[in-house]
């Protein structure tokens, strides 16, 4: 079984960071950057883009800092003593750096990762080894995932924009002003949408704003009033609604059972 050892989500470096482990960090570290980074691996550096990963393994000698300012990131540790086996199957290669194709895939992952382990509970661990096993088959399904023409022409856009509508969950987007914003028509812009990622923009926009809206419920003392305002709710009524039937209980319900 996997295990989880910590995990962080959109952690924010203004000054920039630097991680450095000469002798590995003697488990398994996963690192998403969502910055420009400077990462050395076993002494051979190189400069990553942007919604970039790596997989380090336990004694793999690395560092890694800003390029850019701010350095943010997100990232988890873990161990397992099936988790060689499990990447030789999956082709995922350790200690390489490799594009995120789905950034708000993997950021959503490690956020849900960190709220487990927070919430605690008799099932805990087999949830985050289940959590992680999917995390890591989806990043090799992606890798190795054949997109049509046209699909493979929009997808890194159409990622790009994912990624920022679950980042900025706070925005006030139509669908005609997402779509105007990569040339396409409202009709084929949604059909496209459906086809990269199995799920309407429409469902994305809610999906993002009410994850956002959990974590704020969970992490901060902000009235309900104030988490509607701060996920693009204009009025906290529509907010508690739709919190209610795609969560199953009201804000107010959720964190009082955190």
């Amino acid at each position: 079984m996997i295990e989880l050892l910590g995990c962080g989500y959109r952690y924010i470096h203004p000054d920039g960071i630097l991680i450095n482990r000469p002798q590995g960090s003697g488990d398994y570290a996963f690192v998403f950057f969502r910055c420009r980074s400077e990462v050395v691996v076993r002494g051979k550096r190189s400069i990553c883009e942007r919604d970039s990963y790596i997989l380090f393994g336990p004694t793999t000698p690395h560092s890694y800092r800003e390029s850019d300012l701010p350095f943010v990131n997100d990232w988890f540790h873990c161990v397992g003593p099936g988790m060689a086996e499990l990447l030789a199957d999956l082709q995922l290669p350790l200690d390489t750096l490799l594009p995120g194709t789905d950034p708000s895939l993997i950021s959503r992952s490690i956020m849900e990762l960190h709220r487990i382990r927070k919430s605690g509970g008799p099932l805990t661990q087999r949830i985050v080894d289940t959590e992680i096993r999917s995390l890591l088959m989806k990043l090799s399904n992606l890798r190795e995932m054949s997109l049509t023409e046209k699909q493979g022409r929009y997808f890194r856009q159409f990622s790009e924009l994912r990624d920022e509508l679950f980042n900025s969950p706070q925005r006030h987007c139509t669908v005609e002003l997402l779509a105007s914003r990569l040339n396409l028509s409202k009709s084929y812009f949604q059909h496209l949408y459906k086809d990269l990622f199995g799920c309407s923009v429409v469902t994305d926009i809610i999906n993002g704003r009410l994850e956002y809206a959990k974590y704020l419920l969970q992490h901060s003392a902000y009235s309900v009033t104030e988490v509607a305002a701060m996920c693009g709710y204009e009025h906290d009524t529509h907010f508690m609604r739709q919190f209610k039937k795609f969560v199953g209980v009201t804000p107010g319900q959720y964190r009082a059972h955190i």
